[in-house]
């Protein structure tokens, strides 16, 4: 492929996918590192640390391979760490747990018989264990109507008009929405207070036996399943065929970068992928890669700045935060659930993984997500012994 230059074209598709990755799931990270005990300033590093873990990785992705190889934070991680709470040792340990997801995100590309293990997870209990991680904060939005019926309603309905006529716009229009809602119910939003440009903090990591098996291991497994793997299916549909391998290490090297910030997962884009690699990007596929470059410096931009989107979210209802994460992960919940159910013969074991997952009970200080993985595995393996045997 040919090196080329940067046109319009790609400097519009690339800037958008952009705003509609870190606009359309923001609030879950902030949610996500919350719940794992995150103070303010330690949620705003990790927030920083991975728009700018994620934008260098794919600039340096896409320049070596030339092609258009998109960066994204584990979303579904993040909704992870929403569910399961914190563990204990508080942030540190959670950070710790950061850091073992990565070691194994590059160990997975290093070794490939450990890459290949990974894989053969069963489609279906990955994906149920994906939906029922999920499953909590989907109902997010209608607790919101319980609690402010007017901010949540008005939300909503933006949310639904533009996802009716602008797909891609939808989840960033009901976030404008809601820090509109915030200033005129609360007063301006205080920027004084707020750090021009973001400062890092670095957290000491904390490892624990819980945190590896609660966070870590169901991180690890959510971020490879939902996005690692199929980020690498959306660029060989568009027609590129990259080394996974490689990849799959070079993300886990800038999640480690990341993790001692408080930043949990950088990964290959699964959605916001497709706008780089497609026509939109441009018309000669050997150009398209200036658009995931460009994505890249956005992302770089978005987390020197992550300072300003904070003073929003702490001057905006935690329930209102919430909503929008809830509504934007819908469609992930939707394809999810959808996924899991749609083979007969494994669909009882998904229903139990995803039962499991989505009760949120955690056992010997183990979340849901990594209990609802094994008794989903043990009543397939049951269930196909019985029908071989």
């Amino acid at each position: 492929m040919s090196g080329g230059y940067p046109t319009l074209q790609t400097l519009s598709a690339g800037l958008l996918a952009a705003i509609v990755g870190f606009a359309s799931s923001f609030a879950i990270v902030i949610q996500g590192l919350a719940a794992s005990g995150a103070s303010p300033a330690e949620a705003t590093s990790g927030l920083m640390a991975l728009s700018i873990s994620m934008g260098l990785c794919a600039i340096v992705a896409s320049l070596a391979t030339k092609m258009p190889v998109s960066i994204a934070w584990s979303t579904p991680g993040a909704a992870l760490l929403a569910s399961a709470g914190a563990a204990d040792g508080g942030f540190s340990a959670a950070v710790g747990a950061f850091l073992l997801c990565a070691v194994l995100i590059v160990v997975s590309g290093l070794v490939r018989p450990f890459g290949r293990a990974v894989a053969a997870i069963p489609g279906p209990l990955a994906n149920a264990m994906l939906a029922g991680v999920l499953f909590g904060l989907c109902l997010a939005p209608v607790r919101a109507v319980a609690e402010l019926p007017a901010s949540a309603l008005a939300i909503i309905l933006t949310w639904a008009i533009a996802f009716r006529f602008a797909r891609l716009y939808a989840v960033p229009l009901a976030m404008i929405v809601t820090f509109a809602i915030a200033g005129l119910t609360g007063g301006p939003v205080d920027l004084s207070q707020a750090d021009i440009i973001s400062r890092p903090v670095l957290i000491e990591p904390a490892f624990t036996l819980e945190a590896a098996v609660s966070i870590a291991l169901p991180l690890f497994i959510v971020t490879m399943a939902s996005q690692n793997i199929p980020g690498i299916a959306v660029l060989r549909v568009y027609g590129y065929h990259p080394a996974s391998g490689p990849l799959f290490t070079l993300s886990g090297v800038f999640s480690l970068l990341a993790a001692p910030f408080g930043g949990h997962a950088v990964n290959l884009a699964a959605i916001t992928a497709a706008m780089c690699a497609g026509e939109d990007a441009h018309k000669d596929p050997a150009q398209r890669y200036w658009a995931a470059v460009v994505n890249g410096v956005a992302y770089v931009l978005f987390g020197l700045f992550a300072g300003l989107v904070m003073a929003f979210v702490a001057a905006t209802p935690s329930i209102l935060i919430e909503a929008v994460a809830g509504l934007a992960l819908l469609s992930a919940f939707a394809s999810s659930i959808g996924e899991a159910t749609k083979t007969p013969e494994t669909r009882d074991s998904a229903i139990i993984t995803f039962l499991v997952t989505a009760s949120g009970v955690s056992y010997l200080g183990v979340s849901g997500a990594f209990w609802g993985l094994i008794a989903g595995g043990a009543f397939m393996a049951l269930t196909r012994r019985r029908s071989t045997g």
